[in-house]
């Protein structure tokens, strides 16, 4: 062989080689900095040996930057294969920029109920754009020392619930609920869309406002409202002063009885508490009525429109609907659950008690997360405004309730029927 045949024979073989590499290769987009341990040494191993000869780099970007940087880089081209998807519109913006390739037809998404693909369809349902991963869940923690200390047990309508936190009251040694309204947004993003969806029925009632069936004027949303207000006398002092972080230790610390929480605390009140704890999910209004419960879309992942590895990405996407990673997923990440139907056994006992709700109420979303906050002014600020307010004493229901309702009209047509 000469040489010039034998270096033309490496130089191909070179180019092979480098092929077969690149195509290997994936980048993960993503804003969760805190789960980088969590990819690198669970769950990217977990894949790889279920898919020797892909390589898969999670390459995360701080949460605040992350919308910007991530538009950044694919405008430019260079970003990552696999894009981490936030739920409803800054995903639906990508796609509809043709930022992120349709999935319809993926098998992955057999493993998915048509509820939990919402958050990463366009609005007519038909196209889907990222593969749902996991949800959280709103309900109540309760301190179970406490509980007993006191003699009551978790409530499971309405009329309990106060009677609970009355007997909380009288007792005079404990904060009947830690929660404050200095941050505003738990009002709206814990307690109004927590407890709302046993007042206006879950779906029924989120979709009936969009399609304008349904005003927020209407009894079943005025009602959480008036639910709210009945909240003040069970508040610790100062409570208008109180941060999230300020009810957080509040309840660490075994001096409240209840939190009104999302499943993400579970683990920081495990790392940070020590206490025994529970949890409980929003009472319904009376005996024998249907319960629902805020299952929140918050993760998904899509591909990149733009990627060289599609073929690869897709496998990744299978393994990401996969029993599996739910497995994994759900146990490492606690209080996120994975959204597949794969029935999965949840260790952590706080976790597993949130997760059953799945079975015996309906699951729906946050009320404002699709379509309803687009316009100006914004929905989602205003339910901020207005639930602190409701808490604080200064605002009535029924003018809470125009408020919400008047503002919607203003840009959104089906509301201003």
């Amino acid at each position: 062989m000469n040489a010039r045949i034998r270096a033309a024979l490496l130089c191909t073989l070179g180019l092979m080689g480098a092929t077969h590499a690149g195509a290997g290769t994936l980048i993960i987009e993503s804003w969760r900095t805190d789960d980088k341990a969590l990819w690198e040494e669970v769950l990217l191993p977990a894949f790889t040996k279920a898919n020797p000869g892909i390589t898969v780099k999670f390459a995360p970007t701080a949460p605040p930057e992350y919308n910007s940087a991530l538009n950044a880089r694919l405008v430019a081209g260079t970003a990552g294969d696999l894009i981490t998807c936030r739920p409803f519109d800054v995903s639906l913006d990508l796609y509809k920029k043709g930022r992120l390739d349709k999935l319809d037809g993926s098998p992955a998404l057999a493993n998915f109920q048509d509820s939990a693909k919402v958050a990463w369809q366009t609005d007519d349902g038909k196209d889907t754009y990222c593969l749902p991963m996991a949800s959280v869940i709103h309900g109540f923690f309760y301190n179970k020392k406490i509980f007993n200390d006191v003699g009551v047990k978790p409530p499971a309508t309405e009329a309990e619930f106060f009677a609970m936190l009355d007997k909380v009251k009288a007792a005079g040694k404990y904060t009947p609920v830690a929660l404050g309204t200095a941050d505003q947004w738990e009002a709206n993003q814990i307690v109004f869309t927590g407890i709302g969806p046993n007042y206006w029925h879950g779906e029924d009632g989120r979709k009936a406002l969009i399609d304008g069936r349904k005003k927020f004027t209407d009894p079943e949303f005025v009602d959480v409202w008036s639910t709210m207000a009945k909240w003040a006398p069970y508040l610790g002092k100062g409570y208008q002063a109180q941060t999230y972080g300020d009810s957080q230790n509040l309840f660490a610390t075994g001096r409240a009885a209840v939190f009104p929480a999302g499943s993400w605390d579970i683990a920081f009140f495990e790392q940070n508490g020590g206490i025994d704890f529970g949890a409980f999910p929003p009472p319904v209004r009376k005996a024998g009525d249907a319960c629902h419960i805020s299952d929140h879309t918050d993760i998904g992942m899509g591909i990149n429109s733009k990627s060289k590895n599609k073929a690869d990405a897709k496998v990744f996407l299978n393994w990401l609907g996969s029993r599996e990673f739910a497995e994994l997923y759900g146990n490492k990440v606690t209080g996120f659950f994975p959204l597949s139907k794969h029935a999965i056994a949840v260790t952590n006992p706080v976790a597993r008690e949130m997760l059953s709700w799945r079975k015996t109420c309906k699951s729906t979303i946050r009320l404002n997360a699709q379509i309803m906050s687009r316009g100006e002014p914004s929905m989602e600020n205003e339910l901020w405004t207005v639930n602190s307010q409701v808490l604080n004493g200064r605002l009535a229901p029924k003018d809470a309730a125009s408020r919400i309702q008047n503002g919607f009209a203003k840009w959104y047509t089906p509301a201003a029927r």
